[in-house]
């Protein structure tokens, strides 16, 4: 089954994992399902209950992702409550006398609008995932992980060996990045290999989790979860000794210590096992860590083993808010806005005019009479400018979000190219010779444009000449 992940479709279909996005810094992921063992309590089935309202997934299921959807009236009081035993008997004896059809019509309870609350239905995307995945260790971020995946030259095809699974962050961005079909699919040949992310996890309940996941965001086949120690049993597949090799040629290390991980990291592992390194691709990895001494120590194992190219990057994001600002006691009423005198002259004219309403006031109240309301111009001062569009009004303003979701890393690069045999030299000089004779290239034809305009500078030159040689021949017959 296709993974919403990768090929969401246009419609959210029935246990596709789905995010419901309630503003702009909060969305709840969970999976469609008419009915749930965990929700019995409803008579709507499975039911999201967020802070603007309860949406039945009844009501979510078969609709466009993208979709507004609007909050349902729900029995909250029966939440958790599931069905006592005289009720279980009373349902099987009515069971007896109903079919199965209309049984199944009348099991859940058709929702009833609200009168207010909505959410909008997305589909997942590894940078809404991020923000909205349950947190088991610290997460790598958005900035982080497109960089990190950008200089692992991560394409189409590769498989990417992830030390540190953790809360699946990156396993998610990283399988996307590589993504070039599913195992079942009958394109995939030895010819064409398929993108493929390799996850080793020493945790073994965040392992059991992340298992969990892949399972239920369709990504089995794509993603290949290990328990393990990467520091003593290395990165082959199944076997620590006997296993096969992934075949990598890009490797991200979100370890506590990298550098006790760098010995398996080799074309010729010291212990004799298979590499699992790609041995006709060049190797990029990318260690992440959050202080300086862990990067040295691991830089200076990188150099010990034949590493080139290293490199420390610190990724700083910052996100730039920009909106409009409307100051002034005419904003009275609008969202967002300061209602205080933007000038001198606007708190002077307030002034005035709030000591002319009180000298109103207090001669009706000594006369008896009513007091008219002051019109917008007596609150305001002067006139609203009605010409200028309601999103253009106010002043154009930008700064930096106060809070970011980031942290504090260093990521260390490296390259580690592959091995070049005899062999290999042999095939590329018969491949590229060094002697060989590149034959001259053919003239290209000349359109009859290009022959026209070089024959009539021919002809100027030519006139030319024969001018030069008439005005010589002048100057001696005038000498002699």
């Amino acid at each position: 089954m296709p993974s919403p992940f990768l090929t969401p479709g246009s419609i959210a279909q029935a246990n596709d994992v789905a995010l419901l996005h309630l503003r702009r810094d909060q969305t709840i992921p969970t999976i469609l399902r008419a009915t749930d063992s965990e929700h019995d309590g409803y008579k709507e089935g499975k039911v999201s209950n967020t802070r603007f309202g309860s949406f039945p997934h009844s009501t979510l299921i078969n609709q466009p992702w993208g979709s507004q959807i609007v909050a349902s009236k729900v029995d909250t009081g029966s939440r958790g409550r599931k069905p006592s035993n005289k009720r279980k008997a009373e349902e099987l004896e009515a069971s007896a006398t109903t079919t199965g059809a209309e049984d199944d019509s009348s099991s859940v309870k058709k929702p009833e609008a609200a009168a207010s609350g909505f959410l909008h239905l997305t589909y997942p995307t590894p940078e809404s995932w991020t923000l909205s995945l349950p947190h088991r260790t610290q997460v790598v971020y958005t900035p982080d992980y497109s960089y990190i995946l950008h200089r692992l030259r991560a394409r189409a095809g590769a498989t990417v060996i992830e030390a540190g699974a953790g809360s699946g962050s990156f396993t998610h961005a990283a399988v996307r990045a590589v993504f070039n079909g599913y195992p079942n699919e009958e394109s995939a040949t030895k010819k064409r290999r398929l993108g493929k992310v390799c996850s080793f996890e020493f945790h073994e309940q965040r392992a059991g989790r992340v298992k969990e996941e892949i399972s239920e965001h369709e990504l089995d086949g794509l993603v290949e979860v290990t328990h393990r120690d990467v520091y003593e049993d290395g990165f082959l597949l199944g076997d620590p000794k006997t296993g096969r090799s992934p075949k990598a040629s890009a490797i991200f290390l979100d370890l506590p210590a990298p550098w006790l991980a760098l010995k398996h990291l080799v074309r010729k592992p010291a212990s004799g096992i298979e590499s699992p390194l790609d041995p006709s691709s060049t190797a990029y990895l990318c260690t992440f860590s959050p202080c300086l001494e862990q990067v040295e120590r691991t830089v200076r194992l990188m150099r010990e083993l034949g590493w080139l190219d290293i490199t420390m990057v610190e990724v700083n994001h910052n996100r730039i808010e920009v909106k409009r600002e409307r100051i002034g006691l005419d904003c009275e009423g609008v969202r967002g806005a300061t209602v205080f005198p933007k000038s001198v002259d606007e708190a002077l004219s307030k002034l005035l005019t709030d000591d002319e309403r009180a000298k109103r006031l207090r001669q009706a109240h000594l006369e008896g009479t009513r007091v008219n309301p002051p019109s917008q111009e007596d609150i305001a001062g002067e006139p609203k400018d009605q010409s200028t569009p309601t999103y253009n009004l106010g002043r154009l303003v930008h700064r930096t979000e106060s809070e970011i979701k980031t942290h504090t890393s260093y990521l260390v690069f490296a390259i580690l190219p592959r091995d070049w045999s005899e062999e290999d030299e042999q095939k590329c000089r018969q491949k590229w010779p060094s002697d060989k004779v590149e034959e001259e290239p053919k003239k290209a034809t000349k359109s009859r444009k290009q022959q026209k305009k070089e024959f009539k500078e021919l002809r100027l030159q030519e006139q030319k000449e024969e001018q030069e040689e008439k005005e010589e021949q002048a100057t001696e017959n005038s000498e002699a």
